[in-house]
């Protein structure tokens, strides 16, 4: 069988490898977790609620280990400690909403009728993660499946082949019943193979555009029900009445922090010509003060990029940009530790930069960010839509009310004002266009990992 390896980006070593698993074992795994599903779905909602909460604190429990060997997978600092609060925040409040978001919806309870409108578990929920933020994506659609009242199969990405592990580990520490979490070790032909021959109810990807197509494709015709979130270029705004420190910091950050590999992650930005300058010359003062190198490291800010590809494809964008008139701002002096190659890259601003670089059009994914100065509101609008994706979009304005009509006009899944790379467990996360479809968390994460069904009962 393929094996799976996970090389990390700290030094290019082999730190994980997992033979993949025979399609006779898998089936085997799926059919336990079916029959484990089916009397998992009859026990009380308070009893699913309380085994998924111990399973997080289990996780919790395993945190100190678990943050550095996500330092080793895909190279985020130990510094950050891991993202456990992330998983406690969105546990936490989809467990809280349970109740109401999974209850019946009664349209009438009379002495002729009962009506009402019921939810139900799809079955198995499979979830095929990401490695960028490999706890938290995967607990977006987990936690709401098993609290719903469904089996899990988890695939997750070979660059982080130890997470799968780890929880599964921390949902069998919390109580939950045997073959009702299954870790897969799956090949991409074999994961169109499951889909296509209806092992799910419910599939939710995290990946690229590319990915998510395969996913439709496999699933086509199997009428499974299929969430995905794909790329971004999210934008940031920042009006001229601004408070210009809180927008450089958050915004600068939001392109930054894990080496800028985060969904809603900032990839472009658009600034009143009125605080260009101040803008440009804070933003290049605080990315200088980064501090690149081994993310084991607690001096460290700024982990490598999780695969020497990645790196190589942010690269070859400046390069182009620089090529076709793009102003680089951030010295690279300051940063030594880039000179050792691969996965290891400086962080850049880029000014002079139009949209028909591809740096400002296809997803970086790195810490690389352009500015592009706007004369107005609708300039800005204009420039905002220009592009194929449709996660986030970051406004800075002390006006409310004109960050709600922007945010109309804009092609985005979610609005933010005056913060940005964030995500709200009690709004639904979605996006728009080429970042995909579907929507997790919230009460419309429950309805996804769940159908409607409707009872109509007539008493005489």
């Amino acid at each position: 069988m393929p094996t799976l390896t996970c090389i990390s980006p700290i030094d290019g070593s082999v730190y994980a490898e997992r033979q993949t698993q025979e399609l006779a074992e898998i089936e085997a795994l799926l059919a336990k977790a079916r029959e484990a599903q089916d009397a998992w779905k009859r026990r009380p909602l308070a009893e699913r609620v309380a085994v998924v909460e111990k399973a997080v604190a289990a996780l919790e429990g395993l945190n100190q280990d678990v943050v550095v060997e996500l330092a080793h997978q895909m190279g985020r600092p130990v510094r950050y400690g891991g993202e456990i609060g992330g998983v406690k925040e969105r546990a936490a409040y989809m467990a809280s909403i349970a109740d109401d978001a999974l209850a019946p919806v009664v349209q009438e309870d009379s002495d002729a009728f009962r009506r009402y409108l019921a939810r139900e578990p799809v079955g198995i929920v499979f979830v095929i993660a990401p490695w960028n933020y490999p706890y938290m994506t995967a607990i977006n659609t987990i936690v709401p499946a098993l609290i719903a009242g469904n089996a899990v199969a988890l695939k997750h990405a070979t660059q982080t082949l130890v997470v799968g592990e780890r929880l599964e580990q921390a949902f069998r520490m919390g109580g939950l019943p045997e073959g009702l979490f299954v870790n897969l070790r799956l090949t991409h032909d074999m994961t169109s193979e499951l889909i296509g021959a209806r092992q799910f109810g419910f599939v939710n990807f995290t990946g690229s555009v590319n990915g998510g197509k395969a996913i439709e494709r496999a699933a086509a015709g199997t009428f499974t029900g299929v969430g995905l979130e794909l790329g971004g270029k999210d934008p940031g705004y920042v009006r001229t009445d601004a408070n210009l420190n809180a927008a450089v910091d958050t915004l600068m950050d939001g392109a930054m922090y894990n080496a800028g590999q985060c969904c809603c992650g900032i990839e472009r930005i658009y600034v009143h010509d009125s605080l260009f300058d101040a803008f440009v010359e804070k933003s290049k003062a605080l990315v200088e003060t980064y501090q690149l190198g081994n993310p084991l490291e607690e001096a460290t800010t700024l982990g490598p990029m999780a695969h020497v590809r990645f790196a190589d494809e942010v690269r070859a964008q400046v390069s182009e940009a620089v090529a076709a008139g793009a102003k680089q701002i951030v010295d690279q002096a300051k940063f030594p530790a880039q000179a050792k190659g691969a996965a290891y890259l400086a962080p850049q601003i880029l000014v002079d930069v139009d949209h028909s670089m591809r740096v400002m059009k296809d997803e970086s994914f790195g810490p690389v960010v352009g500015i592009i100065p706007v004369k107005d509101d609708d300039e800005a609008i204009g420039l905002m839509n220009d592009s194929q994706f449709g996660l986030t979009a970051s406004i800075w304005t002390q006006d409310a009310d004109a960050v709600a009509a922007i945010g109309a006009e804009i092609e985005t899944g979610t609005v933010f004002m005056n913060r940005a790379d964030y995500l709200d467990p009690a709004l639904c996360w979605t996006g728009c266009k080429d970042t995909g479809r579907g929507a997790s968390l919230s009460v419309l994460g429950f309805h996804s990992v769940t159908r409607p069904k409707s009872y109509h009962l007539k008493k005489h």
